[in-house]
């Protein structure tokens, strides 16, 4: 188990989320970064190697913190996709830098139901079907954040739910 994270950590990992809003990372500095947190450099040096670890650990804790919300049952199920959605809901800057900074290219946020799948298509093409009902869903999650999650977690579950269900669901009180 890994010891938890010190409050200056947290503070410069929250600046940089912020920052990463607005500028490429190879332009955040390690000065404004610490003037925002209001820690010194050597606080930050004593967490971080750079810019670019201060990234990588950043990227670790947005997985961690996803991950933990499922507690290692990432299946399509409804209760999960609700879950994803008032989660992102609540922390759009979070999500919005996860996607931003690329992470989603190495790690997955949303599983595709394999066995579901299998069912479903005859076990033909999955990988396809897989692909697919990843990229869509990123899209619509990212299409959602963009416009600031104005809808609610449960009218994007029916909207999911429509697209690989049945459009009806959009029509059901």
């Amino acid at each position: 188990m890994k010891p938890a994270k010190k409050p200056s950590q947290l503070k410069i990992e929250d600046v940089f989320l912020k920052l990463a809003q607005d500028q490429p990372v190879e332009r955040i500095t390690v000065t404004q970064i610490c003037k925002l947190a209001k820690v010194n450099r050597t606080t930050f040096y004593a967490n971080y190697l750079d810019i670019y670890d201060l990234k990588d650990k950043v990227r670790e804790r947005m997985i961690a913190e996803y991950s933990s919300l499922f507690d290692d049952q990432r299946g399509a199920s409804q209760e999960n996709y609700l879950r994803l959605f008032q989660s992102i809901q609540a922390n759009q800057t979070f999500y919005k830098t996860y996607f931003k900074l690329g992470f989603d290219i190495d790690y997955q946020i949303v599983h595709y139901d394999q066995e579901l799948a299998a069912k479903l298509y005859n076990n033909q093409f999955i990988d396809y079907h897989s692909e697919f009902f990843r990229a869509g869903i990123t899209a619509v999650i990212k299409k959602w954040l963009n416009n600031d999650c104005r809808e609610s977690p449960a009218t994007m579950l029916k909207i999911i739910q429509a697209e690989y269900k049945n459009p009806a669901v959009l029509n059901q009180d």
